[in-house]
């Protein structure tokens, strides 16, 4: 009997497990932009540019202005489920944060003007929203929540911009995907820390042209990692440098 009372309270604790696993979903909607193929994805507000040879495929969303936080949210990864109606479909999608979705105060929060602040939307690709409804739904209810980024490969640094003015995308971002501090070091330099711009790109000031630069980044959650003379001497302005990843 003791050990069916054991096994009964190790039952109760599982199924509270799951429930607090389903609080940690939020609510908002989805629609979908950019064709078939996603090609019309492509560029965005976060500034990847192709999402293909970015890394991020078609499994990439634009975000409404009150998830998107002004670019800090680029790189982030989310996990969405349809949340009701005749469209769903079982399962879910994870998607990167690769744009913004603008708000359209023209039209009514419910009708139209999906991405009005304070709205939590999700303008999926079709091939993601396909993924978790019907494309005849246009537009559904959904659940989300943030979940680790998957990558191939390291972090990704394109150092662009010019003397005294460094612009560095940084893309494939792994675990948390996006971004709250970023910092640079030559060896001349001691870790001079980078300011957001926009998007995923981060500027510094310093006269950095053609010597080996370390970066060190730390993602939304806390987590650091430093990749060390990732951008070799002699570096151009233009060219994407690979480095360590979480």
């Amino acid at each position: 009997m003791e050990f069916l009372g054991l096994l009964a309270l190790a039952a109760v604790a599982m199924l509270g497990a799951v429930a607090g696993d389903d609080s940690t979903w939020s609510s908002g909607r989805a629609t979908f932009y950019g064709g078939n193929d996603a090609s019309g994805t492509m560029g965005g507000a976060c500034g990847y540019g192709n999402m293909f040879s970015a890394g991020y495929g078609t499994s990439t969303a634009a975000l409404s202005t009150a998830l998107f936080n002004n670019g800090q949210s680029c790189g982030a990864c989310f996990e969405v489920r349809c949340a009701g109606g005749a469209g769903c479909l079982s399962g879910s999608a994870v998607v990167t944060a690769t744009n913004v979705c603008p708000p359209n105060y023209a039209l009514p929060n419910n009708d139209g003007g999906w991405c009005n602040p304070p709205q939590a939307h999700f303008d999926l690709t079709v091939p993601a929203f396909t993924q978790i409804a019907q494309y005849r739904a246009g537009v559904v209810p959904v659940q989300y929540r943030r979940v680790a980024c998957v990558k191939s490969g390291g972090i990704r640094f394109t150092v662009t911009g010019h003397s005294f003015f460094n612009l560095v995308l940084i893309s494939n971002v792994a675990g948390a995907g996006d971004l709250k501090s970023v910092y640079v070091k030559s060896p001349g330099t001691g870790w001079l820390p980078m300011s957001h711009n926009w998007g995923a790109n981060w500027q510094n000031g310093a006269k950095l042209d053609s010597q080996p630069l370390s970066f060190q980044v730390t993602s939304s959650d806390g987590r650091t990692i430093t990749s060390t003379n990732v951008a070799p001497a002699g570096w151009g302005f233009g060219q994407t440098f690979s480095g360590g990843q979480f």
